[in-house]
């Protein structure tokens, strides 16, 4: 990624510090203008004659279970549970999910004792071996600060899922990073623990993770799958780039891959609420949550409709041509501004001025731009936008800038809230781009894919498909189009060959928001990956009354089972004629 660089910060005494990092244009439509140059497809229609075809999996039965914890095990690695577990539901997640017959498998691996903080660290992973093995494996990359070990079912990508890789025969692991939560955010003390957060645990656990497939069966995986939204989304575009050779097919939503800037940019949104904020917490802070309400978010999300929903033809509560709105839709124009009391059907001045300058995108004093700016997207008005944005700053975003992406990390500074409002964008930020002693690598270089246009996961065969709600309130979608547009132009118009992105509207993070958020990903992929069936259209359906897991962000007017079809970027959902609530009545056009 080229934006210009940062200025090293000023006082810095050592040569670490004086690392410098880059800025993101801040203008909404930069992404989506980069990308308007892009034939309809986002590639040419021949782009993946010449690419290697991977041979689809075979399938295999399970030989081992018991025997795996008196066999040679891969160095380092110590396993503490194994056992098989029958067919029928197991609790995960606090929820019941149905699996097959399959071995259970957990351990630890690389234990070790910190010589900077005098902690024991690990990688604790979980290992679950199906009976009835499709000769496939799944790397289930798990979200936020990580430190805990998932039940490795392995999710397939948006909201509440209706089946998991397990259930399809894969092989899952899934696996804590490195660190246990009772470390959180306190691991970013040790200098190891950073580097395996970022992205050396995924590095160390791949190889041993197949090792035990391998005694498991027979054999190792025929094909091998990396999967994970938001932080595990990050983790699955690093390993695309550190691991080209590992991962047949690679699936990352809402990919966090500038995680270090987005964190900081929470901080600074955080400061330009508390500018409005109209009442104040029990500790005397600006209470964020009073700088807008929900009903007054609602109001600007049907401002938003009202200037953008029919660009995609369809005038349906949803915005299909989140690029077109994007240079449609102005805040000081298209939202009334109060004249009286706020009634949550007008914001005020200071309010329309306070949410354009954070869609803008975060900058320091100087003008330079902090991290992405975002789509205006009606999804802000689902409650996972407001929790990012009002609530989140002050604790997990705080901690992680604090403990695990500043250099030197800022342990002694008053934590939560106080440290958000803190934070100086001028001294403090340059912080994530720095090393210093034993913190020999920069929260960016440990947290970024590495720059380069992948063409050794190309030239193998590998394929990726990237996913980002337009409503998410942590990462920007316009960040990740960028990502995208930059690919292609690394490959010569030619990324669509093994790299698509899709865009969801309104979704938030992952999942929620107005928004046909049940979609499956991982299907389509392993397609292209093993029959060569390059994805164009993927349906995704609402979640509305009366269905499984209902998402209540659903209008009532929709149907509850409305679907819609997902556009590989720069692509667009357009109305062709027929009923609004099916995926078919749409096409996939050009912007």
């Amino acid at each position: 990624m080229t934006p210009p660089r940062w200025a090293a910060h000023k006082g810095a005494t050592t040569a670490g510090r004086q690392s410098r990092f880059r800025g993101v244009p801040a203008r909404a439509g930069t992404a989506f203008a980069v990308a308007l140059a892009l034939v309809a497809c986002g590639g040419r229609p021949d782009a993946g004659a010449s690419l290697p075809r991977l041979a689809a999996a075979q399938p295999g039965t399970l030989q081992h279970c018991a025997d795996l914890a008196r066999g040679a095990l891969p160095a380092g690695t110590r396993l503490t549970r194994v056992e098989p577990v029958p067919a029928g539901t197991v609790q995960a997640g606090g929820a019941p999910v149905v699996v097959p017959g399959h071995c259970l498998v957990q351990g630890q691996l690389n234990e070790r004792t910190s010589p900077v903080d005098g902690q024991r660290y690990a990688i604790g992973f979980e290992l679950r071996l199906p009976d009835a093995w499709n000769g496939r494996f799944l790397h289930q990359v798990n979200g936020g600060l990580d430190g805990a070990v998932v039940p490795a079912m392995g999710q397939i990508g948006g909201g509440a899922p209706t089946h998991t890789a397990l259930q399809q025969g894969f092989a899952v692991v899934s696996s804590d990073a490195g660190h246990s939560g009772a470390q959180n955010p306190r691991f970013g003390l040790d200098p190891q623990a950073r580097l395996d957060y970022g992205y050396t645990a995924v590095a160390q656990l791949t190889p041993v993770a197949k090792q035990l497939i391998a005694s498991a069966y027979g054999r190792g995986p025929d094909r091998s799958y990396i999967a994970g939204c938001s932080n595990g989304g990050r983790h699955a575009m690093v390993a695309a780039a550190r691991l080209p050779g590992e991962y047949d097919g690679v699936l990352a939503g809402n990919p966090g891959f500038q995680l270090p800037r987005a964190a900081v940019a929470q901080l600074w949104g955080a400061q330009q609420y508390a500018r409005i904020a109209t009442g104040r917490t029990p500790a005397g802070l600006p209470d964020l949550q009073t700088a807008v309400t929900p009903q007054e978010l609602g109001f600007v999300a049907d401002r938003i409709r009202a200037r953008c929903d029919a660009l995609d033809g369809a005038t349906d509560g949803i915005v299909g041509d989140v690029q077109a709105c994007q240079k449609q839709f102005d805040f000081a124009r298209d939202v009334p501004a109060c004249t009286g009391e706020r009634n949550g059907q007008c914001l005020t001045t200071a309010q329309k001025d306070t949410l354009a300058r954070v869609f803008a995108g975060a900058r320091d004093s100087r003008g330079q731009a902090l991290y992405s700016a975002f789509p205006v997207d009606p999804g802000l008005s689902g409650q996972d936008w407001r929790d990012w944005k009002l609530a989140s700053p002050g604790t997990r975003d705080a901690a992680a800038v604090a403990f695990i992406f500043s250099t030197p990390p800022l342990a002694d500074r008053a934590q939560g809230l106080p440290f958000a409002l803190g934070f100086d964008m001028d001294r403090d930020a340059p912080r994530i781009a720095a090393t210093d002693g034993p913190y020999g690598t920069s929260a960016l270089d440990f947290m970024r894919p590495p720059a380069g246009d992948l063409s050794a996961l190309r030239n193998r065969g590998a394929k990726m498909i990237v996913y980002h709600g337009t409503g998410d309130g942590v990462f920007s979608a316009l960040d990740t189009a960028r990502w995208w547009s930059e690919l292609d132009t690394a490959q010569r118009g030619r990324a669509a060959a093994f790299a698509r992105y899709y865009p969801v509207p309104a979704m938030n993070h992952c999942r929620g928001g107005p928004a046909t958020d049940q979609f499956d990903l991982l299907s389509p992929l392993v397609a292209w990956v093993e029959q060569g069936q390059a994805p164009v259209a993927v349906t995704a359906s609402a979640r509305g009354a009366g269905t499984p897991v209902p998402n209540p962000e659903v209008p009532a007017a929709w149907s509850p089972q409305r679907s819609r079809p997902l556009c590989p970027f720069p692509q667009v959902a357009r109305y062709r004629g027929g009923d609004v609530e099916r995926a078919d009545s749409f096409a996939c056009a050009p912007p």
